[in-house]
């Protein structure tokens, strides 16, 4: 799995940079119906949950990524 730096207007941007701003749009809109269904009322501790719901989001990404690039 090889990925390549993005050239932003001369300035070298991680790969992963990309997939950080659009795996938060996706918490973000995966937090909120969350909050409208009721289910962060059954959460222990929201800041462990937010954390682990935006590290899911965001190692889906990286490997639907990456697997799309071998297809």
């Amino acid at each position: 799995m090889s990925f390549v730096e993005i050239n932003l207007f001369g300035v070298y941007v991680a790969p992963i940079a990309p997939g950080i701003v659009v795996a938060y749009v996706i918490f973000y809109l995966l937090r909120r119906l969350a909050a409208r269904l009721g289910l962060l009322d059954w959460v222990w501790h929201p800041g462990l949950f937010d954390l682990a719901l935006y590290l899911i989001v965001l190692s889906t990404l990286v490997l639907g990524f990456a697997s799309l690039r071998h297809v």
